[in-house]
């Protein structure tokens, strides 16, 4: 167990300084923002969430924090970016899924997975931090719950 501990630890040590790439993606609307110099913002925390229509744990996330995203406005400085993963075969369901859903999330299109590799990302749902253009926070996966872990981490930060 101590074993585990120590090596969560020094993972998320080795994210604690990591700069975000500077990397452009589209928005849902087709406009290219630059992930590194649009969301820098001073002491500004952002919530990138790593999503795909095909993924139920990252809807699933998506859609308990969107519950509770109000009241995370209120308390903190914290903006949330769901970046979708959908490669060009599944992209074209992204726009018909988001008017079901009503999120206020600020939605980039990462269809040739350019960012999710510059990040190392293997699996989604994969949530990440950034606070002063620094990744903070990582946290892969999703369980009921854990939306209420990721509160009280941005708490902390």
């Amino acid at each position: 167990m101590k074993k585990i501990i120590f090596l969560l630890f020094f993972t998320s040590l080795g994210y604690a300084q990591k700069q975000m790439p500077n990397i452009e993606l589209n928005s849902i609307s087709g406009e290219t923002i630059n992930v590194s110099t649009q969301f820098n913002e001073k002491d500004k925390l952002y919530v990138f969430s790593f999503w795909a229509t095909w993924c139920a744990p990252c809807i699933n996330e998506l859609e308990a924090i969107h519950k509770k995203y109000a009241t995370w406005k209120e308390a903190l400085n914290v903006e949330i970016i769901a970046v979708s993963i959908d490669d060009s075969k599944t992209q074209k369901r992204v726009k018909p899924f988001l008017n079901g859903k009503g999120w206020t999330y600020n939605v980039l299109m990462d269809s040739n997975q350019e960012l999710k590799r510059a990040l190392s990302i293997v699996n989604v749902p994969y949530t990440i931090v950034v606070k002063n253009s620094k990744i903070v926070y990582v946290s892969n996966g999703y369980s009921q719950g854990s939306e209420e872990e990721l509160y009280q981490k941005l708490k902390e930060l």
